[in-house]
């Protein structure tokens, strides 16, 4: 799995940053990094009503775990 592109979001709401993946000869945009009461989720984004993909529980780790570390390693390269 690869990040293809993260875009912070700055301002409120639970909503942490947008971010691109590759996987698997797949690719998704704009899905939500959000921080929930039970910690931080993945949301692919909504078409017609209903979420265009849902994630397995490992996958949707392997996505989560991914876009912090690159969050974080982009907050150390300012710092």
């Amino acid at each position: 799995m690869q990040i293809i592109a993260i875009r912070p979001r700055i301002g409120g709401g639970n909503t942490i940053a947008h971010i691109d993946v590759q996987m698997d000869g797949l690719r998704l945009f704009n899905l939500a990094l959000k921080k929930t009461g039970s910690g931080y989720r993945i949301f692919a984004p909504s078409a017609f009503g209903s979420s265009v993909a849902t994630f397995t529980r490992d996958t949707a780790s392997q996505i989560v775990d991914a876009a912090l570390g690159e969050i974080r390693r982009n907050d150390e390269c300012r710092h």
